[in-house]
């Protein structure tokens, strides 16, 4: 071969004898193959083979794998965030004509979807109380395809009745699918409870160092995962190696961050509501939250996030007392080593279960938690002092 030819053309280098613990990384956009005919029929090496680099390389498989073990499932697929993996199971099951239902307590893109996007196009959605349960029923007809649910609910908390509404839903034939974000299979498995999807923002706890996006949705169902699969191909939608090797990095430590960050949360939860209100603490593992009786029933442990409920009367002092802080970051997301403090105004569709004001979502990383209660501590000093009563002629 001439020299141009062997700059572009590698040679062969043996393996042999060569074993590492991590992953490696595999960057392709074309799949080289063997001969004509293989290439001619490559759309019967089905959604497990290799045809494309935007449809999974080995390191993108290997990702999918782990994560199908963890959720006790059949197949994985990858997304390019957890917002993207809700989008692609409600574009793979709605048609026209049809109605999915998602829970007040959800992510607010997840409604914007369905009002913005969904609508427009023929497809339905209502709103529910995520305190519902076996309630739900009341809302099925022949239009709903698909029951959404997120538990907790994001910044909000409320822990929903995954069982109740799981049999209301199979008794019409409708699926289900559950936004796990905040658990991860380690603390709940929505696919042992009989849903039919399973999704993350592995963006969060699995990447774990607020450096990647990405989603996944699990399924046991090996038609559901053609569908999701033919959907993504369709949209052209695929996610990068190299994201998917730093989301295997952080897997490996995710058991140990989780732990950690879990403790530490609900050790400021516990702390934060014995001096205010305890309904103003939102964390599932305390008495007083919504649902706690479904936590303790269905889940193992409780992850590094929850919220705090902030008063009208320490709203003002509020955005001082953030920008202050020396350890926390002020940020959306969350799951990282990170800490972080989102200040978050929340509409709800139903009025039982609102919050006026804003709600503090924080989120404990693995800083040191004397540094983090130091920054804390003057927020829980806010809330707990009661305002002056200004006396009047």
């Amino acid at each position: 071969m001439r020299d141009k030819t062997l700059c572009v053309k590698r040679p062969e280098v043996s393996h042999e004898g060569f074993a590492s613990l991590a992953t490696p990384t595999y960057r392709a956009s074309t799949i080289v193959f063997d001969s004509a005919e293989a290439y001619a029929n490559r759309s019967k090496r089905g959604p497990d083979g290799y045809t494309y680099g935007l449809h999974g390389t080995p390191t993108s498989r290997t990702l999918e794998a782990s994560i199908t073990a963890l959720e006790q499932g059949l197949r994985t697929v990858l997304v390019p965030s957890g917002q993207a993996a809700i989008t692609v199971v409600f574009l793979s099951i709605l048609m026209p004509g049809d109605t999915v239902l998602i829970p007040d307590s959800a992510y607010p893109p997840v409604a914007g979807f369905c009002e913005n996007y969904l609508k427009p196009r023929g497809i339905s959605h209502r709103i529910y109380d995520p305190m519902i349960g076996s309630g739900i029923a009341t809302l099925i007809d022949d239009t709903v395809k698909l029951i959404w649910t997120e538990s907790p609910g994001s910044t909000t908390m409320e822990i929903q009745d995954i069982p109740a509404i799981v049999a209301a839903a199979k008794s019409r034939g409708v699926l289900t699918g559950c936004d796990n974000t905040w658990a991860t299979p380690l603390y709940f498995k929505p696919l042992a409870h009989d849903m039919d999807f399973s999704s993350m923002a592995l963006t969060k706890y699995v990447g774990g160092h607020s450096d990647l996006l990405m989603g996944s949705i699990a399924v046991k169902d090996i038609a559901l995962h053609k569908k999701l699969k033919d959907t993504m191909r369709m949209i052209g939608m695929g996610v990068s190696p190299d994201d998917c090797a730093l989301a295997l990095r952080g897997m490996e430590t995710m058991g140990v961050r989780l732990a950690h960050s879990g403790r530490v949360a609900l050790d400021f939860a516990r702390k934060i509501a014995a001096r205010v209100e305890p309904e103003l603490v939102l964390h599932p593992a305390l008495p007083a939250a919504a649902g706690h009786e479904f936590f303790q029933r269905d889940f193992v442990g409780a992850s590094g996030v929850f919220s705090l409920v902030i008063p009208p009367h320490a709203e003002a002092a509020l955005p001082g007392l953030l920008t202050a802080a020396q350890t926390f970051s002020i940020g959306a997301s969350w799951g990282g080593t990170h800490s972080l403090l989102a200040p978050m105004t929340i509409t709800r569709a139903n009025d039982a279960h609102a919050h006026a004001g804003t709600i503090l979502r924080i989120n404990v990383g693995l800083e040191d938690e004397d540094d983090l209660w130091a920054d804390l501590e003057p927020i829980v000093e806010a809330i707990a002092t009661t305002p002056a009563v200004t006396k009047t002629a």
